[in-house]
């Protein structure tokens, strides 16, 4: 406080000066405290009463009252505060009068609200660093997002003025809404539990930061990244090259045409530079009257941990970040973390741009507690060396101040807990519609919509909304794997992607209609095809594909169609295809061939009964060879066999060789393209069939709407669910067959009978008979061990006895202790099994006559056993 000090004694020695100039100039003291009388007439009176009515006052949302509290089950720590946080609150009650004191025009600070239980607490107390056990919460934007969606936004009681209450972050949690102070205080309790360097300020912001106004924001989806420009290498101009024909066209016609586009497009930068700036004053929002006052609570994360590179603001509304110079933010009062708390000493006359946020600078921040860990103050070398130059007063300032620290109390909040079930739904009732510039954001939980919706992002024309450009829709969990719709709706065209995992290794597919034999462009995963498929593009004339990775190098095929002969429905080309006119296809290199015997393209020609090659061009050759076929019928009208004949193969070679000449050689050629031409048309046909076959499994697939489940979501997963219960079910009554069995007199003798057959009368007083005399038997057995156990000892002490007589005189008083002790174990033991041989006795009837009485009554037993009760 010594900088407040300081400041305070300048503003007393100016306030003196300035009453000894006062009392210097009697003359001017009765014009400064003159007023003159006024006097409120009825008009007036209603005058100002219009005016007063006119000024609307905006009534912001009810934030949760303590009624909608329950505050019976909250721990002890919520409702009473510990000897230490009254210490503390004692100490901040005296840094707020001391503040007050020294900084009369600012505002009180915000140093210990009431909480849900009506209990002031410290505000660094109410922040409980967690890390979460979530991994996509470990960084601080999906932390951010996360808080963003998962809290219903509730604005200030009084926009002027921080709140008087502050809940803690599982009470938020588990109701959901909050104002920005409770948005800010959960963020940095994670934020802090993850690692980062966080802290919570209480400052001022813009309205629409303040009210979460996000309508003349772009919104982040619609931003398209930047693609990179790579430059072109202009290969080195050669040594030897053929010069370039002489230009002879006017270079004054040249400067004219430049001078001419110059002007051309300066006058249409002027015209869109004009309308951005129609559109910028239409799209600019009407001036506050609360600028600068609106009081808002933010994130600050400093520079150091975490590996973050520069200190930034984080606002927990909308989960965006922003520079420490944003104009968004304009000022700051104070700021906290689980440690300390800061008062900002610095001037806010241009915002947060100008402030430094080095918190060990006491001239700019002044801190609450000393013996906390708080950040050191920048130093340059120069005032290192002085620093070293005075060890023995630091040391001595540091013993003075560990002698007067005072550490921060450990929050009163109880662990922050986050269920998987509330991480997975995230937006409250699983859903949230957010409004940005021209578009609509809207989110919902996994598995609440039966298509696997899960975010739809509409675009606007206009910045009222009306008019829809494009809707973009994401999905999650569906069966079919389509993860992304775009749907342009100026154009018609639909593209939806996939992930991997489709059963026709679909990857995108666009389209206007669903109906065949349309503008259409399918890609595929060329991992998962056999054939190298990785593109096709159909018209309702043409059919193009794209191959990749193909054994026999055909990288492109192009399939023109001729109109119907019949006019069938259109998905029925199985039983009506279209002709086949034309077939064009184009193959890469292959080195295992010469290039003049590698075909670089093939076209059929089906209607012309042509077909024409083009080889591979040599790289020491500026043109390729070529070769084109005449196809007949093998035999004419009149059944006579055509007979090959040169004119029926024209080509031009590069370098010609003698067996190509050959009739022999260019028939064979022949015969084989003829049979990779039925090849090609049978493909073509397949491809038309796997278009109709895609187009068939895509409306089943948006008719049923399949939804995938994990084997461990054993909430949703009712197979495994049903599976679970049936084993459960099993071993249950496995254990009580166990139990029964087990308990069960008649099981060792109904084993000895046949498997499901019936008992009758004879058979059940045999089994009842046997029991009665097995349960003698041993009845009979137990006695005699007991009789034997009993006669033993009472051998074994008879003989002890004898040993003792014999030899009494020998003894020692050691030998005594033990005989005597060995007496007293042996006649306890003699007494006990004479007490359970008289109990057997005595209870052997009981028993006996009980477990006849219990084979009477046994339901197995008592239909057969009535003539003999």
């Amino acid at each position: 406080m010594e900088v407040l000090r300081e400041k305070v004694e300048e503003e007393e020695e100016a306030e003196r000066e300035e009453g000894t100039e006062r009392l210097s100039r009697p003359e001017k003291m009765p014009k400064l405290l003159r007023k003159e009388a006024t006097t409120l007439t009825p008009e007036l009176l209603r005058d100002m009463e219009q005016k007063l009515s006119e000024i609307k006052v905006p009534i912001p949302g009810d934030p949760p009252t303590d009624d909608t509290i329950d505050i019976a089950n909250l721990p002890p720590s919520y409702k009473v505060n510990t000897p230490r946080e009254e210490q503390l609150l004692q100490v901040a009650d005296n840094f707020s009068r001391q503040y007050s004191h020294l900084c009369p025009d600012r505002v009180p600070l915000l140093l210990y609200p009431l909480n849900e239980c009506e209990v002031p607490k410290f505000v660094s107390t109410t922040i409980r660093p967690t890390l979460m056990p979530f991994p996509e919460l470990y960084n601080w934007d999906t932390c951010a997002q996360f808080v963003s969606d998962f809290l219903t936004m509730m604005p200030l009681p009084d926009p002027l003025k921080p709140p008087t209450h502050l809940y803690s972050s599982t009470t938020v949690l588990k109701y959901q809404k909050g104002n920005c102070f409770d948005f800010s205080t959960l963020l940095c309790s994670m934020l802090i539990g993850s690692g980062y360097d966080a802290y919570c300020i209480n400052g001022y912001a813009s309205q629409d930061l303040c009210l979460m106004d996000l309508t003349r924001e772009v919104c982040p989806l619609t931003v398209k990244a930047k693609e990179v420009v790579h430059a072109e290498e202009k290969a080195p101009p050669k040594k030897y090259a053929i010069k370039p024909p002489r230009d002879l066209t006017s270079r004054f016609e040249q400067d004219q045409e430049m001078k001419r586009q110059e002007e051309i497009k300066t006058a249409e930068e002027k015209q869109l530079r004009e309308e951005e700036e129609r559109l910028m004053e239409a799209e600019k929002a009407a001036p506050d009257p609360l600028h600068g006052l609106r009081v808002h609570c933010w994130v600050l994360v400093l520079s150091g941990k975490r590996e973050v590179p520069e200190s930034f603001f984080i606002d927990a509304f909308t989960a965006r970040s922003y520079s420490t110079q944003d104009s968004h933010f304009l000022g700051i009062e104070s700021l906290w973390n689980h440690k300390n708390y800061w008062v900002n000493m610095q001037d806010c006359w241009n915002g947060c741009k100008d402030l430094v946020f080095d918190l060990g600078d006491p001239v700019r921040w002044e801190y609450l507690l000393l013996g906390t860990d708080k950040p050191h103050l920048f130093t340059t070398d120069d005032e290192d060396d002085g620093i070293n130059d005075d060890d023995d007063d630091v040391e001595n300032l540091g013993k003075e101040d560990e002698e007067k620290s005072f550490d921060m109390p450990h929050s009163w909040v109880e662990q922050i807990e986050i269920s998987p079930d509330a991480f997975e739904t995230r937006c409250p009732n699983g859903k949230k519609i957010i409004l940005y510039k021209r578009a609509k954001l809207e989110k919902w939980a996994p598995y609440l919509n039966n298509n696997g919706l899960v975010c739809r992002l509409t675009t606007y024309e206009d910045l009222e909304c009306t008019n829809i450009l494009e809707i973009k829709e994401w999905y999650q969990n569906r069966e079919d794997m389509l993860e992304l719709r775009h749907m342009n709706k100026t154009t018609g065209l639909n593209t939806d992607y996939f992930k991997p995992g489709h059963p026709q290794a679909l990857r995108v597919h666009s389209y206007k209609s669903m109906l065949p034999e349309n503008d259409r462009v399918m890609e595929f995963y060329q991992s998962a095809r056999v054939d190298g498929l990785i593109k096709r593009e159909e018209t309702p004339k043409t059919m193009t594909e794209h191959f990749q990775g193909r054994p026999d190098f055909l990288s492109y095929r192009h399939i023109n169609f001729g109109p119907r002969v019949k006019k069938l429905p259109l998905n029925s080309a199985e039983s009506n295809p279209r002709p086949i006119v034309k077939i064009t296809e184009r193959f890469c290199r292959n080195p295992a061939k010469p290039a003049d015997e590698d075909v670089a393209e093939r076209v059929f020609l089906i209607a012309d009964e042509r077909i024409q090659l083009c080889y591979h061009c040599r790289n020491d050759h500026i043109t390729a060879s070529k070769r084109e076929f005449l196809r007949r019928t093998e035999v004419d009208s009149k059944g006579n066999k055509i007979i090959m004949t040169p004119d029926m193969c024209v080509s031009f070679e590069v370098e010609p060789m003698e067996h190509t000449k050959k009739l022999l050689y260019q028939y064979e050629a022949m015969i084989k393209l003829k049979s990779e031409e039925k090849l090609s048309r049978h493909q073509a046909w397949e491809s038309e069939l796997e278009v109709l076959e895609i187009l068939k499994l895509r409306e089943e697939e948006e008719e049923g709407h399949v939804l995938t489940i994990s084997i461990y979501d054993t909430k949703r997963n009712e197979k495994s669910k049903e599976y679970r219960e049936a084993m459960e079910r099993v071993m249950h009554e496995e254990h009580l067959r166990q139990m029964e069995t087990q308990l069960d007199y008649l099981a060792p003798f109904l084993a000895q009978l046949p498997p499901g057959e019936k008992l009758t009368r004879w058979q059940a007083v045999r089994l009842k008979d046997e029991c009665l005399s097995d349960f003698k038997q041993r009845l009979i057995d137990k006695a005699n061990l007991i009789q034997a156990r009993f006669e033993k000892e009472t051998q074994e002490l008879q003989k002890k006895q004898q040993w003792y007589q014999e030899n009494q005189v020998t003894l020692t008083p050691e030998d005594e202790d033990l005989y005597l002790s060995y007496c007293s174990q042996a006649m306890f033991r003699i007494r006990i099994l004479e007490q359970r041989l008289n109990r057997h006795k005595e209870l052997a009837p009981l028993k006996y006559l009980a477990l006849e009485e219990k084979l009477y009554k046994d339901p197995r037993l008592v239909e057969l056993l009535k003539v003999f009760a």
